[in-house]
């Protein structure tokens, strides 16, 4: 039965470079708005879902622009406020062989998101919407103001009963130096509140100090996830493993850890058209498969097939339905479909 769920996340302006170019090397770039709260409530929304974006963008023609493409998505709006004047941004160089792909932000911490108030969100009032609210790792990065609001609102749904997703996505650029010892304290309250939580082992390794004498990244997984579910008292905790070939095609394979016990996808290889946001997919793919009541072998093949297509289109937004990513599980794919 379909659920009402809320992303909490900011806005952005991603800005790509055409092709494989460097930024350096064009004169051109092409615009859309993403970010992980967009992401996740679109793929959720194009699954059945009501889905609500719980963010603040500027009172002006660009927040207009992001409004209007968040409406195409199917994004309700509602809980979108307006205010201040910026807009996150990201710039994108599409990366080709050993050359990874490159993000560089820009203007985030002065972002209308970012600078909201304590008084902004009125967090009893949106837990009283919702089944389910997702939050970012990305998120918690920015600043005590917006780690406040993630924790309130993270406590006001729990405290009605609700469920609570956080996708750890930690990223060393935004922590800065010792920032593995900036997040862990803030990562912790999360994992606390937390029901269903998208991470690895390296987070486990890294962000939360975890140690083991294993080796392989798969016993380490086997190892450490468990003690994970157990020290926050997590229900669900899923991730993937990916590596990238020789031959510029990606290799996926997703778990999920749930009632004491593994399940693995198959592993996945495929081409990539853009490898931006496909975290995102899978992670809707696990929320969505936790929500349906999905069996765990059907949520991981579920999500690894989500996170599989959305390589395939561009933008950071997952754009397959629910049909075409169980189609993607079953049969051959790269026909001309009549």
């Amino acid at each position: 039965m379909p659920k009402t769920i809320a992303a909490f996340g900011e806005v952005m302006m991603r800005l790509q470079v055409p092709g494989y170019d460097l930024l350096s090397q064009s004169n051109t770039l092409n615009y859309s708005f993403s970010g992980t709260g967009v992401n996740v409530a679109s793929a959720l929304a194009r699954f059945g879902h009501t889905a609500y974006l719980v963010s603040r963008l500027p009172d002006n023609p660009l927040g207009d622009a992001a409004a209007a493409y968040l409406r195409k998505l199917g994004i309700e709006s509602s809980l979108i406020h307006r205010g201040g004047k910026y807009l996150g941004m990201y710039f994108l160089e599409n990366g080709f062989g050993a050359r990874p792909s490159r993000v560089t932000y820009s203007n985030r911490l002065e972002s209308s998101f970012n600078t909201a108030s304590s008084s902004v969100y009125h967090y009893d009032d949106i837990a009283s919407r919702i089944d389910v609210v997702h939050f970012c790792g990305i998120t918690l990065a920015m600043n005590d103001g917006v780690r406040e609001h993630m924790k309130s609102l993270a406590r006001a749904v729990k405290h009605r009963g609700g469920r609570v997703i956080f996708d750890c996505n930690y990223r060393p650029s935004l922590w800065g130096e010792d920032g593995y010892v900036k997040a862990k304290p803030h990562y912790e309250e999360m994992l606390h509140l937390s029901d269903l939580v998208i991470m690895n082992e390296k987070d486990a390794l890294y962000t939360l100090g975890m140690v083991t004498d294993k080796t392989k990244r798969e016993d380490q997984l086997i190892e450490l996830i468990p003690a994970v579910s157990k020290r926050y008292s997590i229900e669900v905790i899923a991730g993937t493993h990916r590596s990238i070939n020789s031959d510029n095609t990606h290799s996926l394979r997703g778990f999920l850890f749930k009632e004491g016990a593994f399940s693995f996808s198959d592993q996945l290889t495929f081409s990539v058209y853009d490898r931006i946001g496909a975290g995102d997919a899978f992670a809707s793919g696990i929320i969505h498969g936790e929500l349906e009541g999905f069996s765990s072998e059907k949520t991981v093949q579920f999500a690894a097939a989500a996170g599989m297509l959305a390589h395939t289109v561009s933008g950071d937004t997952p754009m397959a339905s629910e049909a075409e990513i169980l189609r993607a599980m079953t049969e051959a794919v790269g026909d001309v479909e009549r």
